[in-house]
């Protein structure tokens, strides 16, 4: 364990490594300056400079400022943003808030970067930073193999096992890599590996009981689901239980990375581009079009979005997929369903991703993957 003190934070001008990739970090970035967010604890201001890409230590001592006591992180900030000497007191202040999450890429992202800094410099404090983010992970996870949003958890449905944007797979992936002795992951202990690898177990356990088999078929997976029955769940009021096309595309990619996999992800995997090769859309692309600038309660539009017939369009996907009917699937912030993009209430429409072409990166690898692993 270490201990925080304000002298880390100091100013100093940063030395300067190879640079380590940020785009993990891009929505929490994007969030942060142009979305409205009352658990914000602290907000950018005017101009706010930014350190570099090769500032990789400044970078990691923002880390450490937003990570909590228990080893988490809170959600929707630019990490890479040089904060002011009030900003970092207000931080400092709330360590014990653990308003703690996987959302919008938060956790798993900050352990990943701390395990390159802490290859790249040997700094101790970036590897104890790590280690306890990674006993965080540990710990949130249900016994059932699945995790939350929100851990601790909340009272609402943060509470489900989550696959919307990627909060379990990218808990997984990083405990893949670790598992494959990737070289930044080198100073893991055998203790932690094994750990690890049960957690991994029974996380793959779990990917495999919620792929959701409709009419006794099996399709693709849910963004969230009851922590309980395993049963597909709403979150947001826009977000229905449904068959789920864009988070689904990430859990069969994910699985497709496993050596030597097993009969049953296998199977997984098989019937997930069946469904995805039957539930593809032909003819339809989405245009974004200018429209009248509105303020809404959590963000302001300037834009619209419309599908339009295109015979030339590449194939695409809706995001939800009607359970039963599959039918593709729309909604409103009233959780009324809705079956066509024009039904959506614009702040909707133009604020959420309803259509994906994520399934189409599945089907691009599949036949490589199909040939090694499939016909084995």
């Amino acid at each position: 364990m270490f201990c925080l003190s304000s002298a880390i934070y100091s100013q100093v001008t940063p030395a300067e490594y190879k640079a380590i990739d940020l785009s993990p970090f891009l929505d929490a970035t994007h969030h942060w300056y142009d979305i409205t967010d009352n658990d914000k604890v602290v907000s950018p201001v005017p101009n706010q400079p930014k350190y570099k890409p090769t500032q990789i230590t400044a970078i990691a001592d923002n880390i450490l400022l937003y990570q909590k006591n228990n080893g988490g992180w809170p959600k929707n900030y630019d990490i890479t943003a040089i904060l002011t000497e009030e900003q970092k007191d207000k931080l400092i202040a709330v360590k014990n808030d653990l308003h703690t999450t996987f959302d919008n890429g938060t956790s798993y992202t900050q352990v990943e970067y701390l395990a390159n800094v802490y290859t790249a410099t040997h700094i101790a404090k970036y590897q104890d930073a790590c280690l306890k983010g990674i006993n965080y992970m540990l710990s949130a996870q249900y016994d059932n193999g699945g995790w939350p949003q929100y851990y601790p958890l909340q009272k609402d449905y943060s509470r489900c096992i989550t696959f919307n944007d990627d909060a379990f797979i990218g808990i997984m992936e990083v405990f893949k890599n670790i598992l494959d002795d990737q070289p930044e992951y080198a100073f893991i202990d055998a203790a932690t590996k094994q750990k690890i690898r049960t957690s991994f177990t029974k996380g793959i356990d779990c990917i495999l009981k919620t792929q959701i088999k409709d009419n006794n078929i099996l399709t693709s997976w849910c963004q969230q689901y009851d922590e309980v029955s395993l049963q597909p769940a709403w979150a947001r009021k826009f977000e229905p239980p449904s068959i789920c096309n864009a988070e689904g595309a990430n859990v069969v990619l994910f699985l497709m990375k496993i050596n030597d996999p097993n009969k049953e992800i296998i199977n997984a995997i098989e019937a997930a581009v069946t469904w995805f090769e039957e539930s593809l859309i032909k003819g339809i692309r989405v245009k974004t079009i200018p429209a009248e600038k509105t303020v809404y309660k959590f963000r302001t539009s300037s834009t619209d979005r419309i599908a339009v017939n295109d015979s030339l369009a590449p194939p695409i996907w809706t995001r939800y997929y009607e359970i039963g009917s599959h039918k593709p699937l729309f909604c409103n912030r009233d959780s009324k369903v809705v079956y066509s993009l024009a039904e959506v209430d614009r702040e909707r429409r133009d604020g959420y991703g309803w259509y994906t072409y994520k399934p189409q990166e599945v089907l691009n690898k599949y036949k490589v993957w199909h040939q090694k692993w499939a016909l084995k």
